[in-house]
């Protein structure tokens, strides 16, 4: 997946401002799947340990994508305490999102540390993200 600078700073800056609880959000993309706009979602959970996108925010999102003849291409993520890897929990909820890449920010050191990964059926595996 490729994203503008300003985007993933969007990203990083959501996961830094809903610390120490795990943000999440969408990533909206065009068709040969280039990142066009971050939607940030309210956790329904507001939980340093797991996240669900709010029903209503999760409504506006879809029909906003919808409306602008994006795809959704990713859902984003913070992991506050541990490294940016899907964990059993956010491989099990991949199901519900399948062809959806995930990015998952760790906020755990120094720096975020950003990473991305294709969950489909259960198999895991980091995917590049490119920042321009």
């Amino acid at each position: 997946m490729r994203i503008a600078r300003e985007l993933y700073d969007q990203i990083v800056a959501h996961a830094r401002a809903e610390a120490p609880n795990e943000c999440c959000g969408v990533v909206a993309t065009n068709g040969d799947g280039s990142a066009r706009r971050v939607f940030a979602a309210t956790n329904k959970f507001a939980s340093p340990l797991r996240f669900e996108i709010d029903g209503p925010d999760l409504i506006r999102i879809i029909d906003a994508i919808d409306d602008e003849q994006l795809e959704l291409g990713a859902i984003y993520h913070s992991h506050t305490r541990t490294a940016p890897e899907p964990s059993q929990t956010d491989v099990n909820h991949a199901a519900a999102w399948p062809g959806a890449l995930w990015i998952i920010v760790g906020l755990a050191g120094e720096q975020p540390d950003v990473r991305t990964w294709a969950i489909e059926d259960g198999r895991v595996a980091q995917v590049e993200l490119i920042v321009e």
